[in-house]
């Protein structure tokens, strides 16, 4: 059932550079098992505590494409917002996130090209200590 939520709704001329935004969000075992659901993903780092146990990893961790979904949250609901249109996202994987755990998602525009009405927005996903997971830089149109 699709839930209606709020999305912001800035204008390009609203956005400027160095603006940021975030949003927090825990990553449970449940969000772990339904993205291996969808996705098909069932690697055992993510979904068998035995193995990930026995691994260099320790424990469960979350998929890192499971984390970097939440970008398009970031883009698609925060800033620009119901304008968005996501044209391309590189991504870096530094740490593993255990489950359980807080996220802080967080976007700053890099860049704005004003005659594509275009955003370069620095992406970046922080555990609840600080530490980078994921990063990487999205481009997106700011649709009118």
């Amino acid at each position: 059932q699709y839930k209606k939520m709020k999305s912001n709704d800035y204008k390009y001329d609203d956005i400027h550079k160095g603006m940021s935004f975030a949003f927090k969000k825990m990553i449970s075992e449940k969000d772990v098992m339904d993205f291996a659901k969808l996705t098909g993903d069932y690697n055992p780092l993510h979904c068998d505590e035995d193995y990930a146990k026995k691994s260099t990893m320790g424990s469960r961790i979350a998929h890192g494409m499971l984390l970097s979904s939440l970008f398009s949250t970031l883009l698609g609901m925060h800033c620009p917002g119901k304008r968005n249109l996501y044209l391309t996202q590189n991504l870096n994987f530094h740490n593993p996130l255990k489950l359980n755990e807080m996220v802080t998602v967080q976007g700053e525009i890099l860049n704005k090209t004003d005659s594509l009405k275009m955003l370069e927005i620095k992406t970046t996903i922080l555990d609840q200590n600080g530490k980078i997971i994921v990063d990487g830089i999205a481009k997106v149109k700011v649709l009118e």
